[in-house]
């Protein structure tokens, strides 16, 4: 298996958690003026790519330079839920995923400790309907916690994310979150989940060295 980039690119336009400002690129330095390009860029911890730490949601939790390097390589285990669109299968909008549709510890390896979620939203990055992904009920981003797994996924939040389309069962806040980050578990959003990716591969999605709540990431599938 050659190397796969799972990555969004961060750039102006890009979609951002709502609320969140965008992304500016604007040059500090050209080659018409100084003789070299310096590009001035403006994002938060949170776009694109990127991985929550703890402290992210939790009071009291550990901020990205409390881990070594090595905690952000992950043995990852594909989870796929769009299921065929022929077939009529997969998931809706908005769409609370249980734990009866995610596997339990007797059919993960030994070594498994990251569920990466493929929703199909990934297919609708840049459309409004982006937001209106999926999401885990507690239930689920706890089931997730106890079996020692981080989460990666193909939307920009484990929780709803508020638009106008909301329904009134949906949960409040942010109860997925916590559920993981209060276990000391990752969350990497956003995530390109190619239709190729085999059921079993080592993820390195590796932070920027900043000490926060998390960090845009290089996300890449490789062998295990």
């Amino acid at each position: 298996m050659d190397p796969v980039d799972l990555t969004r690119r961060i750039e102006p336009g890009m979609p951002v958690y709502p609320g969140d400002p965008g992304v500016t690129a604007e040059a500090s330095a050209t080659m018409d003026d100084d003789g070299y390009r310096v590009t001035h860029l403006s994002f938060t911890t949170h776009v694109g790519t990127h991985i929550d730490a703890p402290a992210h949601m939790e009071p009291d939790g550990a901020t990205l330079d409390a881990f070594d390097v090595g905690d952000f390589r992950f043995a990852a285990r594909l989870v796929d839920l769009a299921g065929d669109a022929d077939a009529d299968r997969g998931l809706d909008a908005r769409e609370p995923v249980t734990p009866a549709v995610l596997p339990d510890g007797d059919a993960l390896d030994a070594d498994t400790d990251m569920l990466v979620l493929r929703t199909g939203w990934g297919d609708h990055w840049g459309e409004e309907r982006y937001f209106d992904h999926p999401y885990l009920t507690a239930a689920a981003a706890r089931h997730v916690a106890d079996l020692g797994c981080a989460v990666g996924l193909d939307t920009i939040n484990p929780d709803p994310t508020p638009t106008d389309r909301a329904g009134d069962d949906e949960p409040e806040g942010v109860p997925a979150h916590h559920e993981l980050l209060g276990a000391g578990r990752f969350v990497v959003e956003n995530l390109r989940l190619p239709g190729t990716l085999p059921e079993r591969f080592v993820l390195r999605s590796f932070p920027l060295r900043v000490d926060a709540d998390g960090a845009p990431v290089r996300a890449v599938a490789a062998d295990r």
